[in-house]
């Protein structure tokens, strides 16, 4: 008999195969701490995991990028600029560059 976290496993890989499931369903909604200037003019980042898990395995990112507790990181547009988080791939190389022409990307708003 399998237990139901393995049934929920098959049952999510037979939905991504057929298309049903969409990327929302893993997406991480980055959100701002109170007092950020930047939370009245633009919409928190969305981060679309299940996209990402589809290309890449795990440990592309967990432990060297990001760790795998949600929160652990305060990350800032300058970091990714500079090449951290995010910005370790979206450098206009490996993926999109994050610029201010890219900024709806993530800050997709509501």
């Amino acid at each position: 008999m399998r237990s139901n976290a393995g049934t929920t496993i098959i049952f999510m890989i037979m939905m991504l195969a057929t298309g049903i499931v969409h990327a929302e369903l893993g997406d991480i909604t980055f959100q701002r701490e109170q007092g950020d200037a930047s939370t009245q003019s633009t919409a928190p980042a969305v981060f679309p995991h299940w996209k990402h898990r589809i290309h890449y395995k795990c440990y592309a990112c967990h432990n060297a990028i990001f760790q795998m507790k949600a929160g652990t990181a305060k990350i800032t547009m300058q970091e990714i600029s500079d090449g951290k988080y995010c910005g370790a791939c979206h450098n206009g190389k490996q993926a999109w560059a994050v610029s201010f022409d890219t900024c709806n990307n993530c800050h997709k708003g509501e």
